[in-house]
């Protein structure tokens, strides 16, 4: 039979206690049981950012009033981002308090492992930690990427050294081939040579817990961007990507606000873009937070509108109001089935009184055919591929800057 240090020797557990003297004492009982990973924050916002650092932990060993103070944002993050997958509370407080901090852990959707008590002393949490090992289960809380994808000290350095930059493919209004924003691309800028694209690396920025870190700062050069083409006086739209995941944070929508401020940007000036597929399951945080970036002024799209597996019932469910036509629609409009999806989608969109954007535009054909059937706004290559934030400065003032009439002609 295993001993105890040999049973728990693989086990991450964060300690998450405000008072340092506590902390001290949680973390060498730990120690001594055989918890030998042990990673220790004051605070709800530290231990994220820890975890976001160094990955995921199997438990969190939370002090119950650091937790009520700030800690439950916490809970909610880690969750989504999969940092942490039981939570083990430790409290000389009453019964009936500690019962509704376990209500909210397990509607968070983490694993409640139960009351320690405080001090957290070893013959109480020894079987605690021995449940959650004999109990079989998928291990969620470490990262796991694929052997090709970069390891979590590459991904920092290059936040550190600023190699994530936003790229940019312009919008155009499809009836005069005027432009009407643009999409904001995450590419990493390995060297001056070297440009990655998200597929090459977006798995480990999630699975690490850095998703955030990066959007915040393609945000904020979006926003900059948006100032500078905004000084010729024209209006320049912007839509960034999101994941269903980032919106479940607490706080998302506050810090999407004072970016916004601090520009002096206008919320109805910034459009994000989710996909349906994302949105299946997503939890009441999440839309909750979509309502929210709604009542801020923002547009929110559905992505890839028509590849998901429920997407009338979630336009109808969710506060939409853009739809992105899928570029393989748009691709094989010739063929019947697309070209009903295409008229069907307008239509729909008309009668919700929402804009529809045709992604994937590569031939004039293509081009008239949804001018043709009605359709505003489009992107793609016949227009303009996606561009550094250089690249589209230069190339919008290129010509007329009052009109940024792109080379395709409109119908006529």
């Amino acid at each position: 039979m295993p001993s105890a240090r040999d049973l728990f020797k693989r086990l991450r557990v964060l300690v998450l206690e405000h008072h340092d003297v506590q902390r001290a004492l949680t973390v060498k009982t730990l120690l001594g049981i055989g918890s030998i990973d042990v990673l220790q924050a004051a605070d709800g916002q530290g231990a994220l950012a820890l975890l976001q650092r160094h990955g995921g932990v199997d438990i969190a060993l939370c002090d119950i009033q650091t937790l009520v103070v700030d800690g439950l944002a916490f809970l909610s993050c880690v969750s989504e981002a999969r940092l942490v997958s039981g939570v083990i509370i430790c409290s000389a407080m009453p019964g009936e308090l500690v019962h509704a901090v376990e209500q909210i852990v397990r509607l968070q959707g983490l694993e409640w492992l139960g009351h320690a008590g405080k001090p957290a002393l070893a013959q109480v949490l020894n079987p605690l930690l021995q449940a959650y090992r004999a109990n079989s289960r998928p291990r969620i809380a470490r990262p796991s990427v694929a052997p090709d994808q970069p390891g979590a000290e590459e991904i920092h350095r290059g936040i550190n050294r600023q190699e994530f930059c936003a790229w940019f493919q312009p919008k155009f209004h499809l009836s005069n081939g005027l432009i009407q924003g643009a999409e904001v691309l995450l590419r990493w800028q390995r060297s001056p040579g070297e440009v990655w694209s998200p597929a090459t690396f977006l798995p480990a920025v999630e699975q690490y817990g850095l998703l955030d870190t990066i959007f915040f700062s393609l945000f904020e050069q979006g926003l900059r961007l948006q100032r500078h083409m905004c000084s010729a006086g024209n209006g320049f739209k912007l839509a960034f990507n999101l994941e269903a995941s980032q919106l479940a944070c607490p706080h998302f929508v506050d810090r999407i606000r004072d970016m916004l401020s601090a520009h002096g940007a206008s919320p109805a000036s910034v459009t994000f873009e989710l996909t349906e597929t994302g949105l299946l399951q997503a939890p009441g945080m999440c839309i909750t937070n979509m309502v929210r970036l709604r009542m801020l002024g923002c547009d929110l799209s559905i992505d890839d509108f028509g590849v998901g597996y429920s997407s009338l019932e979630r336009l109808c469910q969710l506060p939409f109001n853009e739809v992105k036509l899928d570029a393989g629609f748009i691709r094989d409009f010739k063929q019947p089935r697309s070209g009903a999806v295409i008229s069907a989608v307008l239509g729909l969109a008309r009668g919700l009184n929402m804009r529809v954007v045709a992604e994937g535009i590569e031939t004039i054909e293509q081009l008239r055919s949804l001018q043709s059937l009605g359709c505003h706004l489009g992107q793609g290559y016949l227009y303009a591929r996606p561009m550094s934030e250089a690249h589209m400065t230069n190339w919008a003032f290129t010509g007329d800057p009052a009109l940024w009439r792109t080379a395709v002609s409109p119908a006529g």
